[in-house]
């Protein structure tokens, strides 16, 4: 059997549902990218510190992405230590398998990269009334990242194999209510940036503005535990670097990222989170044209790939 099939069925096994209900609560969960937040998108919200502590003890956190049937499988290790209930700051190492398409998989034939990530809230929420959402400022860099921009610029002879370095800048506001008759976390942000699908689409074609957000509702499930299915959303930079030259038409068709995802944790004084969930990435970006072949349609088959993660705060 699939070795990659065998990793994910006994990574999915121990994991199976997901989010989050108060501030207390989403204080630790990190994302796939070491922030702390949802399954993909930050939240206003930073590592939780200890009364009269201005250190928080760290927080660390493991995701798996399964998409190998072209892009390939990505696994994150993430640590990621917050300040005074005010800041926070991390280093997540991704790491990738290679994909199985013969015709484009090569675009994606790279270890990995590092992302360097930090967070600062201006209000907390609630801070100032019920209704008061907290907001947070923070950015993210991505080191080394070869993806599809990278190989490209090789292939197309524009010159050397390179690591570009991509990021975003963003504000986001998070409310979350904890309260009859509807309990839920809102989460929305706007960020500036210029990586496409978290540096894993490759470095996008200008610095813009994309708008990302996402809902939870908690069902409690017994035993001190939550459970809260949740759906997100991330916008993507509409054209990759160095990809419309392959392109029939010079132009990507980049979908919206979406995720739908349910976190189980520990309603008081939590520790943990597991994840599990499915995006729903890219498919048919295009039409190229290979020799022998014709015209082929680009179809990076990721409109269904599985999504899983542990987070723990020591």
């Amino acid at each position: 059997m699939n070795l990659r099939i065998v990793h994910k069925l006994s990574v999915c096994g121990f994991l199976v549902v997901a989010m989050l209900t108060t501030r207390q609560l989403s204080a630790q969960y990190l994302t796939l990218e070491g922030q702390t937040g949802g399954f993909l998108t930050p939240t206003a919200y930073v590592i939780e510190s200890a009364k009269g502590h201005i250190f928080s003890h760290p927080a660390v956190g493991y995701h798996f992405v399964g998409s190998d049937a072209v892009i390939g499988d990505v696994q994150t290790f993430s640590i990621t230590e917050g300040f005074g209930n005010r800041a926070e700051v991390g280093y997540t190492r991704s790491l990738h398998w290679t994909g199985n398409s013969p015709l484009f998989s090569s675009l994606w034939n790279y270890s990995g990269m590092n992302v360097f990530h930090g967070k600062a809230v201006l209000i907390k929420d609630g801070q100032f009334g019920p209704a008061t959402p907290g907001i947070a400022v923070g950015g993210v860099a991505r080191l080394n990242d070869h993806f599809v921009s990278g190989h490209l610029n090789y292939v197309l002879g524009i010159g050397a194999d390179k690591g570009f370095t991509n990021g975003d800048v963003y504000v986001v506001a998070t409310k979350t209510w904890a309260k009859p008759p509807v309990p839920f976390l809102l989460n929305f942000g706007l960020k500036m940036t210029n990586g496409e699908i978290f540096g894993l689409g490759g470095q996008a074609t200008r610095f813009g503005g994309r708008l990302f957000g996402g809902l939870g509702i908690p069902l409690p499930v017994g035993h001190g535990l939550v459970a809260v299915p949740s759906a997100g959303f991330t916008q993507e930079p509409a054209q990759v670097k160095n990809l419309g030259a392959i392109l029939v038409g010079g132009k990507a068709h980049i979908p919206m990222t979406l995720d739908y995802a349910i976190r189980v944790t520990q309603i008081t004084h939590p520790r943990f989170a597991f994840d599990i969930g499915v995006g729903q990435i890219a498919g048919n970006i295009g039409t190229t044209y290979v020799a022998g072949l014709g015209f082929i349609p680009v179809n990076l088959q990721a409109r269904h790939v599985i999504g899983t993660g542990l987070s723990y705060r020591f």
